[in-house]
């Protein structure tokens, strides 16, 4: 009887960063992956299918904000696809405003996604990788996490919380054969930086020292490396993808 392929997951899987990161596990790591993520809607599903073609991928509906279905959502796959040794944590929402005119709605929501998606998604997670005495935990931050933004006061805790998540649980169960590492993107392009007017557009640009807005491939390729076998030594490690905006 054949083995199970080992598989990948990764929350907000339907978005530009996360078909780019489901497709290069895929492809670079020959991982089955599971795309996380709200039920789909035509457009990102009909993009995410287009990527993956010839690839063992599928999409599970599940939000992270909510701790039953992620849990729901592992103990599936775990049972329907195989046995997860890599997870992603990439869902992630922005709800931007000055913090004297943020709302309450718009600090819970971010965090409910942003931070608390961590905990839902990981803690289910982490006890099959355990068992097997492997795993790879990717967590995307953000550059906002390290330098701030205005207006983004929510997004920049959020985002700041990650990596320090990722510090503690690499701490916590290095010696169980289990890296957990973050990467943190600078701009990269999607539908939101598409949108950009002009003039925000080429600010953005002339602040990137590479003189480009990143590409959801730049980031795919980060998470591959920390998920490849030979990343084993490499764990609580930040790794930044911004193009030089912000070096520490």
């Amino acid at each position: 009887m054949t083995a199970p392929r080992a598989v990948a997951v990764v929350s907000g899987g339907l978005g530009a960063i996360g078909t780019a990161v489901c497709r290069e596990l895929a492809s670079s790591l020959g991982l089955a992956v599971v795309a996380l993520d709200l039920p789909a809607d035509g457009a990102r599903y009909g993009a995410f299918v287009a990527a993956l073609a010839g690839f063992d991928a599928r999409h599970i509906a599940c939000d992270v904000a909510l701790e039953q279905q992620c849990a729901d959502a592992i103990a599936r796959i775990e049972v329907e696809v195989g046995p997860i040794e890599v997870l992603v944590n990439n869902a992630g929402i922005t709800r931007d405003s000055t913090l004297r005119n943020m709302s309450r709605e718009q600090w819970d929501q971010v965090r409910a996604v942003n931070y608390d998606g961590l905990f839902n998604l990981t803690r289910p997670a982490l006890e099959p990788m355990l068992a097997r005495g492997r795993g790879r935990i990717v967590n995307i931050a953000s550059v906002v996490g390290q330098s701030g933004a205005f207006g983004q006061t929510n997004y920049a805790a959020a985002k700041a919380a990650t990596h320090g998540f990722t510090m503690a649980l690499a701490r916590e169960v290095a010696r169980k054969g289990i890296t957990v590492n973050s990467v943190s993107p600078g701009y990269v392009r999607s539908p939101m930086t598409d949108a950009m007017p002009e003039a925000v557009r080429a600010q953005v640009l002339a602040s990137v020292p590479a003189g480009r807005i990143g590409e959801p491939a730049d980031i795919a390729r980060a998470v591959a490396f920390l998920c490849a076998p030979e990343a084993s030594y490499l764990t609580g490690v930040n790794l930044p993808v911004n193009g030089g905006l912000f070096i520490s």
